[in-house]
């Protein structure tokens, strides 16, 4: 009897054993940030997105894929030529993540590695035809112009695919090294030709001067002359009263200088043998 109840014990824990693997093997998971879609053996991928939690399918029979729905950032190189042919080497940096309605469409069309798929291929493109339009200095000048364009019709080439650009950036922009060289070189040709500008207007300046000071002195000769010939020599007396009152007034302040009166005696009075 008792052995029969342990048989009849053991028989029941198999059986919910078999029951609990069935079960564990029909659950899956998806996670936050994720969505998944389910491939049937016989219908092919369904157009329901499944969303967040524990969800059933039939074993063997449905298998789910999960997708990341949460931006992802990308950095694309890619090497192009300018409006005047001169090599010009881009990276651009994106954030991208699925549109979850179309994640069958894009399952079916594209595959789980849809971004390896499409991301390269229409960033090239658009970036060659956008930096087609501009010539190498423009690119420098106007690289926010650059960067709106390429945004504009980046993000519609991408929603075609049902994939959603959050941010675009242009992150390096480079040229060839003979257009750096020509540049460096067009840099020092406008440093020399500033420069010597500069000399000229210096000179320039030097020259007006000397003709102002020039003027100033023909003036100044004039009108001594002019005062000379209405003055007589009064005038002559007056400046050399003026001059000497001007060398006394300077030897007086000197502490080295003695004034001696004239007709006296310069030696000291020494007393002789």
């Amino acid at each position: 009897m008792a052995s029969q109840f342990f048989n009849r014990i053991g028989q029941i824990g198999l059986g919910v054993a078999l029951v609990g693997g069935v079960v564990n093997s029909a659950l899956f998971n998806v996670d936050g940030g994720h969505r998944a879609v389910i491939f049937d053996r016989f219908t092919g991928v369904k157009n329901h997105v499944v969303g967040e939690g524990t969800h059933f399918f039939i074993p063997w029979v449905q298998r789910p894929i999960i997708f990341d729905i949460r931006s992802r950032p990308r950095n694309i190189p890619t090497v192009t030529g300018s409006k005047d042919l001169q090599n010009v080497n881009i990276t651009l940096r994106i954030l991208f993540r699925p549109v979850p309605e179309q994640l069958p469409k894009i399952y079916t069309i594209l595959g789980i590695d849809y971004d390896e798929r499409v991301l390269p291929s229409i960033t090239t493109e658009v970036l060659k035809a956008v930096v087609a339009q501009f010539d190498a200095g423009e690119l420098i000048t106007q690289r926010e112009l650059v960067s709106q364009k390429v945004n504009e019709e980046l993000t519609e080439r991408a929603s075609h695919f049902g994939v959603i650009l959050d941010d675009i950036a242009l992150t390096h922009l480079t040229f060839g090294k003979e257009f750096t060289h020509a540049v460096e070189l067009k840099q020092v040709a406008q440093q020399d030709a500033e420069r010597a500008r500069f000399l000229v207007e210096k000179a320039e300046q030097q020259k007006r001067a000397s003709i102002i000071s020039a003027e100033g002195d023909a003036q100044a000769a004039i009108l001594l002359a002019k005062s000379f010939g209405e003055a007589g020599e009064g005038l002559v007396e007056l400046r050399k009263i003026e001059a000497a009152e001007d060398i006394a007034y300077q030897l007086s302040r000197s502490r080295q200088v003695s004034y001696l009166p004239p007709g006296q005696n310069v030696l000291l009075n020494l007393p002789t043998q």
